[in-house]
């Protein structure tokens, strides 16, 4: 018989809130979180060893700004050169996995948490995780919420904002509510830094 964590991991419906494994590693996760958090801005390298236990994967290089959150920790990947803003969120049931050169603006949140809409198991406690994956070379504007099962590709900009609710294609500019393609990423953008939209 699956344990609540095995089903976590799997993808299926399982207990988050009445399971004392899962229970006892969110708690781990939050007191590395608010030790984090606690540091002060000049002790990188204390901030840095913390985030190293916090986190599955950590590259070489890496800068997370505080206040950090997350549920687990150990389902985050971070590629070389990532970078977050202030008050990044990760909700991490499920794998949430970032490539080389990610930068991502303050107040942006990766959920791969989702619940029922049956009313009757959303009640019982009942959720469910699928992961988020971010390929390389992506800038992800300020405020925005990626929601589970989401892949973004590589050589993307999400605009400020946004809320990704499905994948978005290599190479292009995404925005809006619901986050949807607004154009190719041109040769015509290293012209023009300063270009945005069409």
């Amino acid at each position: 018989m699956k344990t609540e964590k095995q089903k976590m991991l799997d993808h299926e419906l399982y207990d988050a809130n009445h399971n004392p494994e899962l229970a006892a590693e969110r708690l781990a996760a939050k007191d590395l979180c608010f030790e984090f958090n606690q540091t002060r801005p000049s002790e990188s390298g204390r901030q840095t060893e913390i985030l190293r236990k916090l986190l599955g994967k950590t590259p070489q290089s890496f800068f997370i700004t505080q206040p950090f959150w997350c549920d687990y920790g150990y389902n985050i990947e971070l590629g070389d050169n990532f970078y977050a803003n202030h008050n990044l969120v990760i909700l991490d049931a499920a794998k949430v996995t970032f490539g080389r050169n990610v930068f991502i603006a303050p107040d942006c949140g990766f959920y791969t948490a989702g619940h029922p809409v049956d009313s009757g198991r959303r009640n019982q406690g009942l959720e469910y995780a699928h992961p988020i994956t971010v390929g390389d070379d992506v800038w992800i504007g300020g405020g925005v919420k990626v929601m589970p099962g989401v892949t973004i590709g590589s050589n993307v900009v999400i605009a400020a904002g946004s809320v990704v609710t499905r994948d978005i294609p290599d190479n292009v500019v995404a925005a809006g509510v619901p986050c949807r393609v607004v154009r190719a990423i041109t040769e015509a953008d290293r012209e023009n830094p300063h270009r945005f939209g069409k």
